[in-house]
C-alpha cells in the first residue's frame, strides 16, 4: 500500500506527537485492561509503563524497522492467574510474574538463536500464505464479538443499579466510527493522518452531551460517561511497579513454584509465537518489507521476548505485537518508526499523568467499539488480501483455508490444565497440519475435475 510516511521518515515534532498520541488511543484500553482483568491490586499505569518500556526494547532489537507498538498480551492472562493462585501471598504472586515472564522471554530466546542458525526458510515452508492469511483474519474475526459487545455496552450503575441505554451506546459508537471512516477517506492530508483521534473526541463528545443531558434531567438511562473517575484525582502519581511489591516476596519463591510458573508460561509463549509470526507477516505486508528476513525473525523474536520480560518487571504483563496497532499503522499510512519511538515514550509518561489515565478510563466502552470496528475489521481484510493470493481452486489450499477459518471463528479452544491455547493458535496449528499432510498430494483442482465430469 501507500505510505504517507515510511518507517524511516520523521514527521514534524507537533505532528508527531500528535500520531503518538492516536497510536496510545489505539492500544492503550487493550493494554489498561489486561491487569484489570487480572486484579490482585494490579495497575493500569504500571502495566502502560511496562508496554512503553517493552516497545523501546524491541525497537532497539529490530533495529527501528519495525513501526508496532507492544501492549499487554491477553494470551497469558490464565498464566498471570496461575501465578497468584500458586503463590502463598500476594508478594510471591507479584514475584511470580515477573518470573513468569523471564520463562515465556527465554522461549523467545531460544526460538530465536534457531532461527539465527536455521534460517527462516522453513517457516515458509510450514506457514505459506494459505495458512498465515486466514491466521490474520481470524485475529480480526475472532476480536469482533468484542467490538460488538462493546459497541452495544450502554450499561451505566448508578447507586448499584444498571439503567440499559443501549440504542444511545450503538448511536455514540456508530458516529465514531463514520466520523473515523469519512476522515480517513475524505479528509485532507492532516485528517487521513489523525482519523481516529478525531473519531473517538466525536463519539466521546456526543456520549458527554447525552450524559450532562441526563444528569440535568434526572435521566439515569441517557447517562454514558462514568465522570466519577476524575473525582479526588491527584495531577501526578507514581505507579506502583511490579518489581516494588515482588521484592518482599522473593524470598516465599520455593522450587514447586518456579515449577508451576514454568508449566503455565512456557506452553504459552510457543503458542504466542505463532501469532508473533501472523503479526510480521501482515505489518511486512502493510510497509512492503520483509521484516523476517531484515531486521530478521530472531531480531523480531528478541525484541519481543526480552521486551515483555523488562515491561513485566515494571507492570506485571507479558507483552506483545499489537494488531491495533498495525492496522493503525495501515489505515492511516503513517509507518514511521519515529511515530512508534514518541507513543512509546508518551506511555512511560502519562502513566504517570492521573488526568490522562483518567480520561481513556473514562472513554466509553461504545465509542471504543466504533473505533475497534475499523481496527478489528482491517486486521480480517489484511489477511483476506494475502489469501487473495492464494488458489483455492486447489483443493490443497481450499481445505487448508477452511480448517482455519471455521476453527477460529468457532471459537475452538483447547485446555490442558492451566494452559489455554486460544482460539487463532489453535486454527493456526490445525492450518499447519493440514497444510503438510495434503502438501504432498496431487495437485487436484475442484473446477477441472468438475470439467472433466462433464
Amino acid at each position: 500500500m501507500k505510505l504517507i510516511y515510511d518507517v524511516k521518515d520523521k514527521p514534524k515534532f507537533g505532528q508527531m506527537i500528535v500520531f503518538a498520541i492516536q497510536q496510545l488511543l489505539a492500544i492503550m484500553a487493550a493494554t489498561l485492561v489486561v491487569p484489570i482483568i487480572t486484579g490482585n491490586g494490579m495497575q493500569p499505569s504500571a502495566a502502560l509503563f511496562g508496554a512503553g518500556i517493552g516497545t523501546l526494547v524491541y525497537v532497539a532489537f529490530t533495529k527501528a524497522k519495525s513501526p508496532v507498538f507492544l501492549g499487554s498480551s491477553f494470551a497469558f492472562l490464565g498464566s498471570m492467574a496461575a501465578a497468584f493462585a500458586g503463590a502463598v501471598s500476594i508478594e510471591a504472586g507479584y514475584a511470580g510474574l515477573i518470573i513468569g515472564a523471564v520463562f515465556a522471554g527465554l522461549v523467545y530466546v531460544v526460538i530465536a538463536l534457531v532461527v539465527k542458525f536455521a534460517g527462516v526458510k522453513w517457516i515458509d515452508k510450514i506457514m505459506p500464505k494459505q495458512v498465515i492469511g486466514p491466521t490474520v483474519a481470524i485475529i480480526g474475526l475472532s476480536l469482533a464479538s468484542s467490538a460488538i459487545g462493546d459497541l452495544q455496552s450502554g450499561n451505566y450503575t448508578v447507586d448499584g443499579e444498571v439503567t440499559s441505554n443501549v440504542l444511545i451506546a450503538i448511536l455514540c459508537g456508530l458516529i465514531t466510527l463514520f466520523v473515523t471512516m469519512i476522515c480517513s477517506v475524505y479528509g485532507k492530508k492532516t485528517a487521513k493522518l489523525i482519523p481516529f483521534i478525531i473519531g473517538i473526541l466525536s463519539g466521546y463528545a456526543v456520549a458527554a452531551i447525552f450524559t450532562l443531558i441526563g444528569i440535568k434531567t434526572g435521566n439515569d438511562a441517557l447517562r454514558i460517561i462514568d465522570f466519577s473517575v476524575f473525582s479526588d484525582m491527584k495531577i501526578f502519581a507514581v505507579p506502583e511497579f511490579t518489581f516494588f511489591i515482588a521484592i518482599k516476596g522473593v524470598r516465599e519463591v520455593d522450587g514447586a513454584y518456579l515449577g508451576s510458573l514454568a508449566l503455565a508460561y512456557i506452553p504459552v509463549a510457543f503458542v504466542v509465537f505463532a501469532e508473533h509470526i501472523a503479526d510480521h507477516k501482515n505489518i511486512s505486508s502493510v510497509i512492503g518489507k520483509e521484516l523476517l528476513e531484515d531486521p530478521g525473525l530472531h531480531r523480531t523474536l528478541l525484541g519481543d521476548g526480552v521486551g515483555s520480560i523488562v515491561g513485566s518487571v515494571f507492570g506485571g504483563c507479558p507483552n506483545t505485537t499489537y494488531g491495533e496497532s498495525i492496522a493503525c499503522v495501515a489505515i492511516t499510512g503513517n509507518a514511521s518508526v519515529y511515530t512508534i519511538i514518541t507513543a512509546a515514550v508518551g506511555a512511560m509518561l502519562i502513566s504517570f499523568i492521573s488526568p490522562f489515565v483518567a480520561f481513556v478510563d473514562s472513554i466509553p466502552s461504545c465509542v471504543m467499539g466504533g473505533v475497534c470496528m475499523a481496527l478489528y475489521g482491517f486486521i480480517a481484510v489484511s489477511g483476506l488480501k494475502m489469501v487473495q493470493k492464494v488458489d483455492l481452486e486447489d483443493n490443497r489450499n481450499l481445505f487448508t483455508v477452511s480448517v482455519i477459518l471455521i476453527a477460529g471463528i468457532g471459537g475452538l479452544v483447547l485446555e490442558f490444565g492451566q494452559i489455554q491455547i486460544t482460539a487463532v493458535a489453535t486454527a493456526l496449528i490445525l492450518g499447519i497440519i493440514t497444510n503438510l499432510i495434503l502438501s504432498k498430494g496431487k495437485n487436484d483442482k475442484s473446477n477441472e475435475s468438475a470439467v472433466e465430469a462433464e
